[in-house]
């Protein structure tokens, strides 16, 4: 779990008092398995994360990801074929729904043996491929024309402000890599406040109140009412909250407390 930094949140528990603050975090997972399995829980992540040897003199970073690019469609493509032999079965029965599904796989088939990821699909793909083409991908170096974890590795002997001063300022590899996952992922920050708690959310950019509800808690979504929404800015300041819907669009610094009812 890599916490993201946000100096808003900060502000916002000293405003309150919050007794607990809690920083929103993303999750990094060395996903387990060789082959296939790798390959089928890879699907279940949001972004792929990709770290390449640029230290060892022996690989070309470069060249790697385009092999992975490559076997990343490789897998969609024999995802893809496996799926239409199923559907094609179906298919003779005459349904006509069933029939449109085979057809469809077909062209997909065709683009994906064309080289094309399904990120390049214009129409929309079923639920039940799961694609590994459409992900985002951030593919990190480890070496000197990249992030140098060794030198990361000494500097987590040393404190905080040691390690900073010693970067020049500059952000630690894991503030990095934290960034660009979010950028990546386009997260905006949400922040419930309040003297228990004074906690960062993050939610993808466009998501509603309901889904922030549903965030914090199911049981919140469920029974949600109204939120009760103030900028970042204007909280510290004593403004008001408004009163907003299930549908309102949360915006990055929003500071939100859900009335609901279950």
């Amino acid at each position: 779990m890599a916490q993201i930094a946000d100096d808003r949140l900060d502000a916002l528990a000293r405003h309150v008092g919050a007794r607990k603050v809690t920083p929103a975090a993303v999750r990094v997972v060395d996903v387990p398995g060789t082959g296939p399995q790798l390959l089928g829980n890879l699907r279940q992540v949001d972004a792929l994360l990709v770290v390449l040897d640029g230290f060892s003199g022996t690989r070309v970073p470069d060249d790697d990801l385009e092999t992975l690019k490559l076997e990343l469609l490789v897998a969609d493509r024999d995802h893809v074929e496996k799926r239409l032999e199923r559907v094609a079965k179906q298919a003779k029965s005459g349904d006509a729904k069933v029939k449109a599904e085979a057809a469809d796989l077909e062209r997909l088939l065709a683009h994906l043996d064309a080289g094309h990821p399904l990120a390049e699909w214009d129409s929309e793909l079923s639920s039940e491929l799961d694609p590994l083409t459409t992900k985002p991908l951030i593919a990190i170096a480890n070496g000197p024309d990249g992030i140098d974890l060794q030198l990361e590795t000494e500097l987590a002997d040393l404190s905080d402000e040691e390690a900073a001063e010693f970067r020049g300022g500059g952000e630690s590899a894991l503030g990095e890599v934290v960034r660009r996952l979010a950028e990546t992922l386009d997260l905006i920050t949400f922040f419930t406040a309040g003297e228990k708690e004074t906690r960062a959310w993050t939610l993808r950019r466009g998501e509603t109140a309901l889904d922030a509800a549903a965030t914090i808690h199911s049981d919140i979504a469920r029974g949600f009412i109204r939120a009760e929404v103030t900028r970042t800015d204007d909280f510290l300041a004593g403004a008001q909250a408004r009163l907003e819907g299930k549908n309102y669009v949360v915006e990055d610094g929003d500071v939100l407390n859900i009335r609901f009812n279950v």
